[in-house]
């Protein structure tokens, strides 16, 4: 078994979780029931101990498609030979449509006679709890987890199974038209449906009038619709059905850089990630996911009652309990270790969230619904604390491991966190503190003061810099300055010569900028290329704007998913798929359209 580039995956999920299907037909990462649960496929960090479910046809050459049905989450693997053609659908039906928690797999045989292999292989815990198997009957297989997650996941399906230890296989033939059916869920006390094939053909049509009914809901009928769409699906898939929370990517540890350590996990719920998410989904009407959200920041999150005690990221649940731990057993995506779970991140100081997730409540207020006054009471006591600490150094953004700085991207943050809570008030007329405009201003001067190069003619990363990075792109996209001011435009072009390749953006130049702490480089990031694409919308170039974003897409895998980084040659590197990629996507799309469409009308008048 080979590991397949990360670029070679489909997902689904259910609202709860997400699984990465391959294009070969294999099940090889999965955490179970929930996102930052264990794992019970892991085969993506580790071939040989991490475990998988696996349907193929037995075929001498073959080559494989992936597709989702139209604006839906239900994934179709094809299996193309000149022996014969099958398909299989997968899919997990969100919680509004089965009770339980449960993964569905329909093979289809459409032309010619083949034999297929199923395999399932749980390993559960992330690979460190052994199990037992049950067999029930000939079609029905109990796998017992019995180590500090017990877990009992029971596989059924419509072809006869057949026990290898503690693992399961099928080997089956199918005739055109034929189908073999298969669904492995959690054990409950409720009976199974003895008409598996009927279970599954309605689950399906279920499914896809769910997902094709919440795409309906969009507004977006701009260029590159499909992209948007998808974008938007995504995002959905990341936000937990339970508690409104949105996590930043399904997936732990995979490398930004092979043989390198940037392994990080990033199965939670970042307040930064979270705000920009909700930003996105209310471009595109999607305000149900902005309140639960809000509702989750209100009621769930642990610290939203603590001024200054907010931490960048939480459990799905709202929780603290993340800290970082190595798995030693496990070797890595292709031999890249350490596999980390948890993330020590969160013990960081990060100012910026509070400026993201002030900007999410102000949009949220303007185009949702309005906020509460408990609730404004609450998120005032933050803006306190904010007007009374901006000026501390701290991690960034990039939450850098090499010490803390003042970061340019932190402090406009704060001003952004004051600006809106402002505009709030004023727009409420909530009891406003004098004390914000004077820190706000104040704020505004620093950064021109303190932040600005005149060697370079640019704004810099941090206090006493002469570097750029990415981060400034988001300066006038959070309206601090104009898109066009001199200063801006000098700084866009010091990114352009220092982070910019082609339609590529990196984060920052490693040997340069602030230490990172960290030993290995990494890869572009592809939310700061789509960052940078609004920026050249908003600046008015738009034929080179769209050029860079059309490249972009181009970048997307065969499904149009994308990972938190590119490499050298265009692979995916990094969790996958990433929040914040395919967020700034959509920004971007909304944006460049709507420029688009201005130049177009002004050309007509």
């Amino acid at each position: 078994m080979k590991y397949l580039p990360i670029e070679d995956y489909g997902i689904i999920g259910d609202l709860n979780t997400i699984a990465l299907v391959g294009i070969n037909g294999s099940i090889d990462f999965m955490c179970f029931p929930h996102f930052d649960s264990p794992s019970v496929f892991a085969s993506l960090l580790d071939k040989e101990k991490g475990g998988y479910f696996s349907i193929s046809p037995h075929f001498d050459e073959s080559r494989n498609k992936q597709l989702y049905l139209p604006d839906t989450n239900v994934l179709l693997t094809r299996f193309l030979s000149p022996e014969g053609v099958g398909e299989m659908t997968d899919f997990m039906p969100v919680e509004d449509l089965y009770e339980g928690k449960a993964l569905i797999r329909r093979i289809t045989n459409i032309r010619g006679q083949a034999t297929y292999y199923m395999d399932c292989k749980p390993r559960f815990d992330y690979a460190r709890c052994s199990h037992t198997a049950e067999v029930v009957d000939s079609r029905t297989v109990l796998f017992h987890c019995k180590g500090n997650n017990e877990l009992t996941l029971r596989l059924q399906s419509t072809v006869d199974l057949e026990t290898q230890g503690d693992d399961v296989r099928a080997v089956f033939q199918l005739d055109p038209g034929e189908t073999a059916d298969f669904i492995l869920e959690i054990q409950t006390n409720k009976h199974p449906e003895k008409d598996l094939n009927q279970l599954v053909s309605r689950e399906l049509t279920e499914t896809v009038n769910y997902w094709k009914e919440w795409t309906g809901i969009s507004k977006y009928d701009g260029r590159w619709r499909e992209v948007v769409n998808r974008s938007a699906l995504v995002l959905k898939l990341l936000t937990s059905y339970k508690y409104g929370s949105i996590a930043a990517a399904p997936t732990f540890s995979l490398p930004e850089h092979l043989g390198g350590n940037r392994n990080w996990d990033y199965r939670y719920c970042w307040i930064r990630d979270s705000s920009f998410t909700l930003y996105s989904l209310i471009n595109l009407g999607y305000t149900k996911e902005a309140a639960n959200f809000i509702n989750w920041i209100e009621n769930l999150c642990q610290d939203i009652d603590t001024p200054g005690g907010l931490k960048l990221m939480y459990t799905i649940d709202g929780k603290k309990e993340m800290d970082e731990k190595i798995l030693d057993h496990m070797e890595g995506y292709r031999g890249t270790s350490p596999v980390r779970i948890g993330n020590n991140a969160h013990t960081q100081l990060q100012l910026d969230i509070y400026g993201e997730l002030m900007d999410s409540i102000y949009l949220f207020n303007k185009y949702g619904e309005p906020i509460s006054y408990d609730f404004w009471k609450k998120i005032g006591g933050q803006i306190n604390w904010v007007s009374n600490n901006w000026e501390q150094p701290d991690e960034g953004i990039w939450e850098v491991r090499g010490g803390r700085k003042e970061f340019l991207h932190s402090r406009l943050m704060c001003w952004v966190a004051i600006d809106r809570a402002i505009k709030v008030c004023e727009g409420r007329s909530f009891p406003l503190n004098p004390e914000w405009r004077r820190q706000r201003d104040k704020i505004f001067n620093s950064i021109y003061d303190d932040f600005w190069n005149e060697d370079r003619q640019s704004f810099v990363q941090y206090k006493g810099a002469s570097t750029v990075d990415a981060a400034l792109l988001l300066m006038p996209l959070v309206r601090f300055i104009s898109p066009t001011d001199p200063r801006w435009l000098s700084t866009l072009k010091a990114i352009e010569d220092d982070l910019v390749s082609d339609a590529l953006v990196y984060r920052y130049q490693h040997e340069k900028a602030a230490k990172d702490g960290m030993k290995h480089g990494e890869g572009s990031f592809s939310m700061c290329s789509f960052w940078y694409v609004e920026c050249l919308a908003r600046a008015g170039m738009l034929q080179k704007a769209r050029l860079l974003f059309e490249k972009m897409i181009g970048y997307g895998n065969h499904l149009e998913l994308y990972a938190e980084q590119l490499g050298f040659q265009g692979e995916h590197l990094g969790n996958f798929p990433q929040a914040f990629t395919h967020l700034g996507l959509i920004s971007a799309a909304i944006n460049l359209d709507e420029q688009l469409n201005n130049l177009r009308n002004r050309k007509r008048d």
